[in-house]
């Protein structure tokens, strides 16, 4: 059964009913097969070169309520900051200067930073544009259609904004009082706009494996040059604080399957849910670009586990880079990240 899916698979045919086959694998030797054929397709069109992103989450407030985020609006006292300006072009510089290939400029829905016409998010990007020349994946959440094309000239070459799930009552019941189309054309107006766009799914929220195959297949179709899976980690605070976590094969699976499904797009393995230790099983199943890099002593949060392996350095560039070579994988170039980047604009 699984042969003939990633024979379908190889000829660009397959299918949801085949993306659903392949997120429930159970048998240890079809999995097995399934994560070979990711890491075969993988380097075929990759090679062994990773993609390296720094994560700068810039701004913890947030308007919004989302029940399974440690910074909704409602999480009380947690400790949120604001980095300026300055702060933000410095550390994207030693980002730079390290041999990271991208800064990912996060933020919550931060009414300071969206105030006067966006403002100040629109500097914030062009000051790193100007000041430092490293690639950019802007991450402000759900924007108006109007604002991509003025966020694509102060700088940004990437969108990223997760719609978590393609099960619309499931959305709905996670992102309250937000809109569950105008989030997905997020990724639309991005790419209208002349940017390259990110669009994730969250495991283990209330779904099933049929939404996740859905999933997987719409960001896919969308024509989203980077696609994302990450498993939900229950966050203190919030409703779903006791929510029972899930193990992280159903993510592996995923990220397997959107590499055999979609050969050609840039699949993350994040450092945010398992911290430095889940790297080798992401690579394993066919990612081949490494996100949530954070540099310890910055006062820098992450997103899916805010302290996680930060502070002790493990998620610092020099670390990470040693880990991608002892398992095999060199980090690209920021010349060959470019190139990538170059090759995809207009698709």
């Amino acid at each position: 059964m699984i042969t003939d899916i990633l024979e379908r698979a190889s000829k660009g045919q397959a299918t949801v009913d085949d993306a659903e086959r392949l997120m429930g694998l159970q048998d240890k030797g079809d999995i097995e097969e399934l994560f070979a054929e990711a890491r075969r397709v993988r380097d075929r069109e990759f090679g062994r070169s990773v993609f390296t992103y720094g994560f700068v989450y810039f701004s913890t407030y947030c308007k919004n309520n989302c029940n399974f985020c440690y910074y909704r609006r409602a999480n009380g006292d947690i400790g949120r900051y604001r980095k300026s300006i300055e702060e933000i072009v410095q550390l994207a510089g030693a980002l730079r200067d390290a041999g990271i290939n991208l800064a990912d400029l996060t933020m919550g829905e931060d009414p300071v930073m969206y105030a006067n016409g966006y403002e100040r998010l629109l500097e914030t990007i062009r000051a790193v544009h100007e000041q430092v020349g490293i690639p950019i994946m802007a991450s402000p959440g759900a924007l108006p259609r109007e604002m991509f094309p003025k966020v694509r000239e102060a700088g940004a070459d990437w969108y990223a904004c997760y719609q978590e799930t393609y099960n619309r009552p499931l959305f709905e019941s996670l992102r309250i009082e937000q809109d569950y189309d105008a989030r997905l054309g997020q990724k639309i107006w991005a790419m209208e706009a002349g940017l390259l766009a990110e669009d994730g799914m969250m495991i283990g929220l209330g779904e099933n494996v049929r939404d996740r195959a859905e999933t997987i297949v719409k960001m896919g179709t969308l024509g989203c040059q980077q696609i994302r899976a990450m498993t939900f980690v229950p966050q203190e605070g919030t409703p779903m604080q006791f929510t029972e976590p899930y193990g992280p094969m159903d993510e592996l699976k995923a990220i397997a399957t959107m590499r055999i499904m979609f050969p050609d797009r840039l699949i993350p393995c994040s450092l945010d849910v398992e911290g430095i230790a889940g790297l080798r099983t992401r690579l394993a199943a066919g990612a081949n670009v490494i996100t949530s890099i954070v540099p310890p002593n910055k006062n820098l949060a992450g997103v899916a586990q805010h302290e996680l392996d930060i502070e002790n350095g493990n998620r610092s560039v020099e670390h990470v880079f040693e880990s991608i070579e002892a398992e095999g994988y060199k980090h690209a170039s920021t010349a060959d990240y470019v190139k990538f980047l170059n090759s995809r604009r207009g698709q």
